[in-house]
């Protein structure tokens, strides 16, 4: 790549950072191998042309749009067009894989090396996609930190057959799990709360919840994830069987 063309990109990445609403800075960088940019540009957030650039192209520089609440814009030449540079979101870093799901990319644009166009169409079309998806990734990591039992949380879920798996998070929830009728699973690396009498079962669970509670672990009670519906798949039954034998007795 000329020289010439590394400074064309840092100069014009200075001047956006300038006509851009907020506080920005800008970070001009070298590839000095081919693989490398795969790893430097791994936080690219798109699936569309800029993605496509990356891979098809020898990358040897790019840059880097920071604003002050950490939001960060990728830019590089255009592999095809020598008047127009290629601007992408980028994802935030230190997010849980699970929070961008669905979420959709907020993918990047083609810009003119006019900055003052450059800058209008970055603020009027790439900009609000970003912030709209950062809010919804933010939201579903915020909702996933909320779910996700703390250390002094035992998590006991449901499963099918109606019985509950406890996971001790401690020698102290285990020993009161253990007097509680949970049997421990080495295979499944929980307790297991039969359910063959469903009214004995709800007792276990009250006391050692109370129990638990006594010693300042909590509880959280799940239910298992459910599986998507397939039209060619009977609907299963209801299970009566075990509440009905808890009304029997």
């Amino acid at each position: 790549m000329p020289a010439h063309r590394h400074e064309e990109l840092g100069a014009f990445a200075a001047i956006l950072t300038q006509l851009l609403p907020g506080a920005w800075t800008h970070q001009l960088r070298r590839h000095t191998a081919y693989d490398d940019q795969f790893f430097l540009t791994s936080d690219v957030w798109d699936m569309n042309q800029v993605a496509e650039a990356i891979a098809a192209t020898t990358l040897m520089h790019d840059a880097i749009l920071t604003r002050d609440d950490g939001l960060r814009l990728f830019l590089m030449d255009h592999p095809r067009h020598e008047d127009t540079f290629l601007i992408a979101a980028m994802a935030p870093a230190d997010t849980a894989a699970e929070a961008f799901r669905g979420v959709p990319e907020p993918d990047g644009i083609a810009i003119s090396d006019d900055p003052e166009q450059a800058a209008d169409a970055i603020t009027t079309r790439l900009l609000p996609r970003h912030e709209a998806a950062l809010a919804h990734v933010r939201d579903n990591a915020a909702r996933l930190t909320a779910n996700a039992p703390g250390p002094h949380t035992v998590e006991m879920t449901w499963t099918e057959d109606g019985s509950l798996t406890a996971a001790a998070t401690s020698d102290e929830a285990a020993r009161i799990l253990a007097a509680n009728g949970f049997v421990r699973d080495s295979d499944r690396q929980a307790y297991v709360l039969s359910s063959d009498d469903t009214a004995v079962q709800a007792r276990h669970v009250r006391t050692a919840g109370s129990q638990l509670a006594a010693l300042g672990i909590g509880v959280a009670l799940r239910h298992p994830a459910a599986h998507p519906a397939i039209d060619t798949t009977p609907v299963p039954v209801p299970r009566q069987h075990a509440a009905g034998k808890a009304r029997s007795r």
